[in-house]
């Protein structure tokens, strides 16, 4: 049984109880991160808490709690390690169902944890390529909130299992944004294209480390708008995310990706970012 954070106090997972009325609950008023802890440290706390904050700001919610130091808490007391936390704010309970808010509301505050897995441990030989196919993008503008309302998400995400395929690449005004929990990248003549960053695309973490591992070994990239035509006749395909690393992509509609195989570009991208998460897990270091 895991400890968790609600309001103020650190609680087994049982006793923890949110109201009906809460406006997360009612109409996902509210946004989310997940940071992952490496020998109970946070990974890139600064930019994961730019980000939270960032969200915070755009849909007006004001907290003065330390994140850092709750978080930094919870995971001691769920016995510390490599641990992924999920910290989850919500602008609170009006006691009520009403869509007006006012601001002297008290958000909710709920954290827990759960386990990171060494995904790189077997190699790049067991990581298994996937298939996309391209859906168009059914959210709002302001991707660039990390908001708890990702039914847009998992409508295409579903689709996408339903023509048997992994992972839905979203498309708005011809312009491919990102996966359904996913950033993008593409591969053409050894270069590395990601989209460029905007409200419409949230930006990753990882997707922001793989660009900086790129820099530093010499590996040439770009950010710009990438179209249907430039996905499809790319040489490698990838998608990335804290939790699932980074995927080589194989098909797009049924159709094959480069010669249909992990990329060369991927599997070095492979090893520095697999290279790079052991040392966290090792407590080597905690950048």
């Amino acid at each position: 049984m895991q400890t968790v954070y609600l309001n103020g106090q650190f609680l087994p997972e049982h006793e923890a109880k949110v109201s009906v009325f809460d406006r997360g609950f009612l109409f996902g008023d509210s946004v989310y991160e997940v940071i992952p802890f490496y020998q109970g440290v946070g990974f890139r706390m600064k930019e994961h808490l730019e980000r939270l904050n960032h969200s915070l700001r755009a849909i007006r919610i004001k907290s003065d709690v330390d994140w850092e130091q709750v978080l930094t808490q919870l995971v001691a007391a769920n016995g510390g390690g490599n641990l992924s936390v999920y910290l989850q704010i919500t602008r609170g309970n009006a006691g009520r169902r009403s869509h007006a808010y006012d601001d002297t509301m008290e958000p909710t505050i709920f954290a827990c944890c759960s386990e990171i897995k060494d995904i790189w441990q077997a190699g790049a030989d067991d990581i298994k390529p996937i298939k996309a196919v391209v859906s168009e993008d059914l959210r709002w503008h302001r991707c660039d909130i990390k908001s708890t309302c990702l039914l847009p998400n998992i409508l295409v995400l579903q689709q996408a299992k339903d023509e048997g395929a992994d992972e839905a690449l979203l498309s708005r005004d011809q312009r491919l944004t990102e996966g359904t929990a996913c950033n993008l990248f593409l591969v053409k003549r050894g270069v590395l294209f990601t989209p460029k960053r905007s409200s419409e695309i949230l930006g990753g973490i990882t997707r922001q480390l793989i660009l900086e591992l790129a820099d530093e070994h010499g590996i040439q990239y770009q950010e710009l708008d990438v179209d249907y035509e430039r996905l499809l006749s790319a040489d490698e395909v990838w998608v990335c995310s804290s939790t699932r690393g980074i995927i080589p992509v194989i098909e797009v509609d049924g159709n094959r990706i480069g010669d249909g195989l992990k990329g060369p570009l991927w599997n070095k991208m492979f090893e520095l970012f697999s290279d790079y998460q052991r040392q966290l897990m090792a407590g080597e270091h905690n950048k």
